[in-house]
Order: C-alpha cells, then structure tokens, then sequence
C-alpha cells in the first residue's frame, strides 16, 4: 500500500485541536531544529506521514505537559530512534501565572489610546506625570529617565517611571531607590539574553524568544516578591 502523505497545513489541522497554540511557523521552526524530519516532494513541498505527526505530537506533549526544553527532548527522540525507551517523565502542572500588578498609571491619569507609541515632550512629561522638574532631573541623572533612543521624546515607560517616583515619594523612596529596581531589571535582562543567545542568528525565533523569556522572568519576580512579602 502507498505510504500516505499530508501537506503541512493538514498536519496543522490535525494537531491543533489538541495542542492549539502550534502555527505552521512553529512546526517549521521544530524541523529546523532537527526534532522532526518531513520528507521533500520533488516541487520542494513537506511530505508527513503518520509517524511524523505521532514525533510531533511526542514533541509538543513534551513541551506542554513537562516542560522540557529541546535539548532533552531530542535526547529522549534520539533514544526513541534507537529502539530504546525514553525516561519516563511524570506530567506537570503548570503553576498559575500570578495576575500582573496593577498599573500605577490611574484612569485619571490613562487617555485614549494607551497602548499606541507615546511622543511625549519633557514639558508634557512633567504635566502627565505630575513629577517636580527636579526629581526628573535626579531620575534622569541615574539614567532612570531617558527619552527613546535617537529623539528627544518620551515613552510610555518614562511617564510610568515617573508616576511611580511621584507617589513613592511620600513614603521617603527617591532616585536613589529606584536607581536600585533598575540595577535589578539589568540583571533579569542580562538572563534574558543569555537564554536567547543561541537563537540569535535566526531573528524572528529570537525575538518571539526574548518576549516568551521576559514574560516568563516578570511572573516569577512578580510571584518572589509576593512570596518575600508574605513571609
């Protein structure tokens, strides 16, 4: 009987009602890493077979259920190759993802179309925020402060950094402190880019990478903090 063969938009349809995060590019993405192996038609099209879609399926069960990177998974495929067993793994649960902090930026303070890029001069800096000129000069002095890269305008992470120096001024926290929280996001971003440096050369995986990682990294100094308070 003929070995039956499905184009990748089948394999895509097939998989993701189990797993529905999967997308072309990231099966894609998965054959470039030499977890699965499709073969190529004469036109240059991806052929699956049956036992390619059960490899993806053990690749992404791995991924979802047990958290395992793809070192160890191409490990446990490699053994599965060799006729061999692959350790077995007990299933995960995934821990909640605590809710992020709320915005120190009020309704008062949020307009309309928030979520667009921010041009702010230094004077609509100081009148959206609410902050004395000289502490945006002591913020902008620890290099807390600064206007995007190449202009002379403002983001919305400067008027959010300048928000949160306004109203933790009150309980006595100046440049000083907050020149400390940045000193700790150089270092979580200097992780960061340790785990995404062995994609840098392909640079849409990469940066998919950076925004998985950094997401990642916020939870769990969200949930250490929370976890630092209680105790």
């Amino acid at each position: 009987m003929a070995q039956a063969y499905r184009s990748i938009g089948q394999v895509l349809a097939t998989v993701k009602p189990e797993f529905p995060d999967i997308s072309i590019s990231k099966i894609r993405y998965l054959e470039s890493e030499g977890l699965i192996a499709p073969e190529r038609a004469p036109s240059g099209y991806r052929r699956y077979t049956q036992a390619d879609i059960e490899r993806l399926r053990y690749v992404l069960s791995a991924q979802k259920n047990h958290y395992l990177p793809l070192k160890v998974i191409r490990e446990h495929l490699e053994m599965i190759d060799q006729g061999m067993d692959p350790p077995a793994v007990e299933p995960v649960e995934p821990v909640p993802a605590p809710p992020p902090p709320p915005s120190p930026v009020s309704g008062a303070e949020r307009t309309p179309g928030a979520n667009r890029p921010l041009k702010l001069t230094r004077g609509q800096l100081l009148e959206r925020s609410g902050l004395a000129e000289s502490t945006l000069v002591e913020l902008e002095r620890h290099q807390i402060i600064k206007p995007r890269r190449g202009t002379a305008f403002y983001g919305w992470e400067s008027l959010t950094v300048a928000i949160v120096a306004r109203k933790l001024g009150p309980f006595g926290m100046d440049a000083r402190h907050l020149r400390a929280v940045k000193q700790a996001a150089e270092r979580e971003i200097s992780l960061i880019e340790q785990a995404v440096a062995p994609y840098s050369r392909r640079k849409e995986v990469a940066r998919r990478t950076t925004i998985e990682v950094a997401d990642l990294v916020m939870h769990a100094h969200a949930a250490l903090m929370q976890t630092a308070l209680d105790h």
